[in-house]
């Protein structure tokens, strides 16, 4: 560690005179305030098991990030119809299949985790142990409950956004 006039975070540097020859032999490379990247991490929806992860495509990065966006502003909007149009949300759709669905309802579901269950060695009993308050997790589900003519079927966020619009 140093004492000293360079011992400073990297976000100070810009003050230093001889900044841009300086190198501190910890200090990682940055760009400067101007100039454009990529941002450090893509959050992706949850894929099913076994799925082979393919090459996400850049308007459905952070699409966790988007569906909770949409869950916030649908709650509050004045008119559900015309936000589900202005999402692109289709009140018929073509599923993979071939079915035609038809978009009956939209579902919210709070979930708030407050407990642990574990099997206990052997497989014979559990141990149960209520979580303290900074591991409770709070978390929104988002169903889009479609018709396809025989039976209902829920949709998540990305499915819905798979459907081919009439």
């Amino acid at each position: 560690m140093h004492d000293g006039p360079h011992d400073r975070s990297l976000d100070d540097r810009h003050e230093h005179p001889h900044a841009r020859a300086h190198s501190h032999p910890h200090a990682r490379p940055r760009s400067g305030h101007n100039v454009a990247r990529d941002p450090v991490q893509w959050q992706t929806p949850h894929l099913p098991t076994g799925h082979v992860e393919e090459a996400i495509a850049p308007h459905e990065r952070d699409l966790d990030l988007v569906e909770a966006s949409f869950v916030e502003s649908f709650m509050r909007c004045s008119d559900a119809t015309s936000f589900l149009r202005l999402a692109g949300i289709p009140f018929v759709g073509i599923a993979a299949n071939g079915r035609q669905l038809h978009l009956l309802r939209v579902e919210i579901n709070d979930v708030t985790d407050v407990g642990s269950a574990l099997p206990l060695l052997g497989g014979e009993g559990m141990r149960y142990d209520p979580l303290p308050e900074k591991l409770v997790s709070r978390r929104r589900h988002l169903s889009f409950v479609y018709l396809d003519g025989a039976q209902v079927v829920l949709l998540g966020f990305a499915e819905v956004r798979m459907l081919a619009g009439l």
